[in-house]
């Protein structure tokens, strides 16, 4: 009868891959020798070089697993190290030969076969052999984490870097850079979730829709993504094996924005009730003037109202209605708005008049930086042709390496230095002029829900303040700049009798080169 067998394939790195000992090699070996025998193979097991101890670790189980279910007497394995390298699994595999006398291991490349009679000379060397891949499993581990400290004393994570970031150089000469591409989402992610108007799901959809996706181009999901708002290599630093330490990468956030998303992780038991369905627009975004207590909302009759929730130890006992509350806060926009689209296109010429330079000495630097950067690139991928075509030493290599990569970090540096000046903040000083200018119509557009609304409020005030009819504002350091000088320029462009527009005053014109860039 045809004996039936499995064959048993295993790389355990990327170079064993690259060198010939691919799964496919594997494969195609074994399934030669099994037509030779005349073996019938009913499966093929392949653990990839990817796949973690604890992967192996089920599939082999697996593996004895099928053939005592399926009787299956023979297994078929390239070589003793492909199959274990730990004592346990060979005390596993030893077993199940021993139970039947017609069971065998067959070790293609080593021409042995393990099974119930093999001689006590044979039996020696497969014990010897399996001590020795459990060494070279041991002492490699050894290795690897010898590497991973030695790369955390240099400020690098031994390992691939959170989303928003990609690793470059050469083996051994690794780093993590910021990616341009995801940055921005990743950016985005942690301000929308410390402004306290998104549950981690909401987020989640969110992100999606503005385009944020994984590595391998899916949605990002709530796991990842409350992992990811909680990973310090954010703000410079890496967490390692639970504990923290100083990092060399560049920081994509800042440390106060980086805080203010742990302390909204930390509430999530509260969250849970503040991103219900019926979510107030005013939670948490007015106090009370009298106690310092935060305004709770409730629902009556299809109306939100709010009372302080010191009420028994406060003076003030009235409930506020949103509307009413709603509609005290249009003056509180038009104090920091320009009155006409006119005073908002003077102040977008304006502002890019006052950066043409650094605009211009930006975008020369940039240039420049980019070309160093290319030309070195040029020189490595150069001197390693020649390296590998015999043309030049290894320690000539070496020091053309060391050199050329020096420079290039040194570029690098100039072009994060260069980016953290940020040419274009002009178009955020417009941003925020037109954000007070159509902030009105943005809160009462019949298209705002309310977590638009939420942000809306959180980008204009720090937080709001009510006691009795009145609500006191305190804005955010923007939009408090506005608050002072934004009167001063309506007025200046205010319609004079006969309805024409009042030109620039003397004392405007020596005034807005000094005014405007703050």
């Amino acid at each position: 009868m045809t004996k039936k067998t499995i064959l048993f394939c295993r790389v355990s790195s990327k170079e064993q891959e690259d060198t010939g000992y691919s799964l496919d090699a594997q494969e195609k070996l074994l399934s030669d020798y099994a037509n030779k025998q005349g073996f019938d193979v009913v499966k093929i097991f392949k653990i990839s070089e990817s796949a973690s101890g604890k992967q192996i670790r089920k599939l082999f189980n697996e593996m004895l697993q099928y053939v005592a279910k399926h009787n299956i007497n023979v297994i078929c394995v390239e070589k003793i190290d492909r199959l274990t390298r730990n004592l346990k699994d060979a005390v596993g595999i030893n077993d199940w030969v021993q139970e039947d006398e017609r069971r065998q291991v067959h070790f293609v490349k080593e021409n042995f076969i393990a099974g119930k009679n093999t001689r006590a000379h044979e039996n020696l060397v497969w014990d010897m052999k399996v001590s020795i891949s459990r060494f070279y499993t041991n002492n490699l581990s050894e290795e690897v984490r010898k590497g991973q400290k030695e790369k955390i004393s240099q400020g690098w994570l031994p390992t691939k870097p959170p989303l928003g970031y990609k690793t470059v150089g050469d083996k051994g000469h690794k780093i993590h850079v910021i990616d341009e591409e995801k940055a921005p989402f990743l950016r985005k992610m942690f301000e929308l979730y410390s402004t306290g108007n998104y549950s981690i799901n909401s987020l989640v959809k969110v992100m999606f829709k503005e385009g944020l996706r994984s590595r391998a181009g899916k949605k990002v999901g709530k796991s990842r993504m409350s992992d990811l708002l909680s990973d310090p290599f954010y703000v410079g630093r890496m967490r390692w094996k639970g504990e923290e330490y100083a990092g060399k990468q560049e920081p994509m956030i800042s440390v106060a924005l980086f805080d203010a998303v742990q302390t909204r992780l930390g509430r999530k038991q509260s969250n849970a009730l503040q991103f219900k369905k019926h979510n107030p627009v005013f939670k948490a975004k007015i106090v009370c003037q009298e106690c310092n207590g935060t305004i709770t909302w409730e629902i009556q009759k299809g109306h939100w109202y709010g009372h302080c929730n010191h009420y028994r130890n406060c003076s003030q006992s009235k409930y506020w209605r949103q509307e009413k509350v709603e509609e005290k806060l249009f003056p509180l926009f038009d104090k920091v708005a320009p009155k006409s689209k006119r005073i908002l296109n003077i102040l977008e010429r304006a502002i890019k008049e006052t950066h043409t330079d650094e605009v211009s000495y930006y975008n020369a630097s940039l240039s420049e930086i980019k070309k160093s950067l290319e030309l070195n690139q040029r020189r490595l991928d150069a001197i390693y042709v020649d390296k590998i075509d015999g043309k030049i030493t290894a320690d000539f290599y070496e020091k053309k390496f060391r050199e050329y990569s020096k420079a290039t970090e040194e570029a690098e540096s100039s072009l994060k230095q260069l980016n953290k000046g940020n040419a274009d903040y002009y178009r955020a000083g417009y941003a925020i002029h037109e954000l007070a200018s159509n902030a009105a119509n943005i809160y009462s557009s019949p298209k705002a829900t309310v977590e638009d609304k939420r942000l809306l409020l959180s980008k204009v005030f720090s937080n709001l303040s009510i006691k009795e009819e009145t609500i006191s504002p305190n804005y955010t350091l923007a939009f408090e700049f506005l608050r002072e000088w934004m009167p001063k320029l309506n007025e200046t462009f205010e319609p004079i009798d006969g309805g024409s527009i009042q030109a620039l005053s003397e004392e405007m014109m020596l005034a807005h080169p000094i005014v405007l860039p703050g």
